[in-house]
């Protein structure tokens, strides 16, 4: 009970309740900050910190903020973490000892019997199951650090998605106004004979195209703000916030990352959560193999009932002492637990193994994308657009002076609009593949599904209620 007691009161519950490392590392990746709303004073602070951020037009790194301050799912994973963290405390304590009380009547007096008993083989193992449940806790925090990530990813690109649209609204709606009043001119003309009826059919379908891509453009920005919204957790009245006009200027020149392959085995924090899960399994795997005869090995009361006359009369006494029970290994001698958990270790290397290919290649082709996207975003700004400008204008002033007809100008329109929406696509797709970078270097680039097989300590040599 003494080394019990002493072994207890070295677990207990962290400050933040784990946040640490998740808050470290999207404080060093992001710059931005996290919590786990967990008081009534955090909430307050922030949802003052969320309603400063909505009172400006909303820019890419305000969105990730506010959802790390308020989208509930993320919450929900910082939930599961405390969860985690609950569970190393309890795996981080000895056993309970166990009063058995029962009521025995003579035909004198009644007695109470107490007898306890503590699972010895469970102290025994107590430095090893703690030590697992830290690793354990360790995988759990980099967990919520890893859905952090994610998160702050997906916020990022669903806000590039929804500038786009909401700047190719603006670009259809300005095309769509004036093909709306070359349209007007037309008919008109057509009615003083100043126009045939070719011309005016070809001014009224440009108009009805772009009044047909004008609707098909806001019904895709409403999309895309939805699904912004619900990236950042926000409802009622914060649903009235602005968005830029426009994406962001292309930066002057691309990162340059000669060495992606080995930043992201360095830093991505997935395959830092498969290293933990490696060792974990390793651990119990030492654990198995020294307990592999030892199943249950419990210390208990065992009395023998004795008879004494007192007074003239039988009295009868319970004398204790102690015992032990032990698993008689008949059948299995352990070799099934041991197969297990050496399987089990090598199943996690070999997982290891694939997740650090594949981070590799992750890598690589998110750096491709980065580079490709940047020239063709370039491209059309630096080339195509400033082309399409010069030609545009020279054949609108041919067509002023009666060199040109009309359907030469409404598909020298069409083009430059066409060019435009390419452009805005391509500054869209540079901006999702920078994030996209990010995240295939550091983590966060999908939601890693859980896999109850693979969980750490799935296969324990002590108890039932093993590491």
């Amino acid at each position: 009970m003494a080394v019990a007691t002493a072994l207890s009161g070295c677990a207990s519950f962290s400050p933040d309740g784990g946040m640490s490392v998740a808050a470290g590392i999207v404080a060093k990746e992001l710059k931005e900050e996290t919590v786990a709303i967990r008081t009534p004073e955090d909430a307050s602070s922030a949802r003052a910190r969320i309603e400063h951020l909505l009172k400006r037009p909303l820019t890419a790194d305000a969105a990730v903020q506010i959802a790390l301050l308020n989208n509930r799912g993320l919450q929900a994973a910082y939930n599961e973490l405390g969860v985690a963290e609950a569970a190393m405390v309890r795996a981080s304590l000895p056993p309970n000892p166990s009063f058995s009380l029962s009521r025995i009547s003579g035909t004198l007096e009644s007695e109470l019997e107490a007898t306890i008993a503590a699972d010895i083989l469970a102290l025994a193992t107590l430095p090893a199951r703690a030590e697992i449940a830290a690793d354990r806790f360790r995988a759990a925090q980099l967990s919520a650090a890893e859905e952090t990530l994610r998160m702050a990813a997906e916020a990022r690109r669903n806000y590039y998605r929804a500038v786009a649209a909401r700047e190719l609204v603006g670009l259809l709606t300005q095309a769509n106004a004036a093909a709306e009043t070359a349209a007007k001119l037309a008919r008109q003309l057509g009615e003083t004979g100043a126009m045939n009826k070719l011309d005016q059919a070809r001014d009224q379908v440009f108009y009805a195209d772009l009044t047909a891509q004008l609707a098909s453009a806001r019904q895709q920005a409403s999309g895309e703000r939805e699904q912004l919204i619900r990236s950042l957790g926000l409802w009622g009245g914060d649903l009235d916030f602005t968005l830029p006009n426009a994406l962001p200027a292309l930066p002057p020149r691309p990162e340059t990352i000669p060495m992606v392959e080995q930043y992201a085995i360095d830093r991505r924090i997935d395959l830092e959560i498969g290293r933990i899960e490696l060792e974990a399994l390793a651990k119990s795997y030492g654990l198995s193999n020294a307990t592999r005869f030892v199943n249950l090995f419990q210390l208990s009361g065992i009395y023998k009932d004795t008879r004494e006359s007192v007074g003239g009369e039988s009295v009868q006494f319970r004398d204790f002492g102690p015992g032990a029970t032990v698993e008689i290994p008949i059948f299995d001698f352990g070799e099934i637990r041991v197969r297990q958990a050496e399987l089990a270790y090598m199943r996690a290397v070999n997982r290891l193994a694939e997740r650090a290919v594949n981070a590799r290649s992750e890598a690589r082709d998110a750096y491709r994308a980065y580079r490709s996207t940047f020239d063709i975003a370039s491209h059309y700004q630096r080339q195509i657009l400033p082309l399409r400008k010069i030609i545009s204008d020279e054949t609108l002033l041919r067509y002023n002076t009666m060199l040109i007809d009309v359907f030469t100008l409404l598909d020298e329109a069409r083009r430059r609009i066409l060019a435009t929406i390419a452009a805005i696509e391509a500054k869209r797709d540079f901006w999702i593949a920078k994030t996209d970078l990010q995240a295939a270097i550091i983590g966060g680039r999908e939601a890693r599904p859980i896999d109850e097989t693979s969980k750490l300590g799935a296969i324990t040599g002590a108890g039932a209620d093993g590491p």
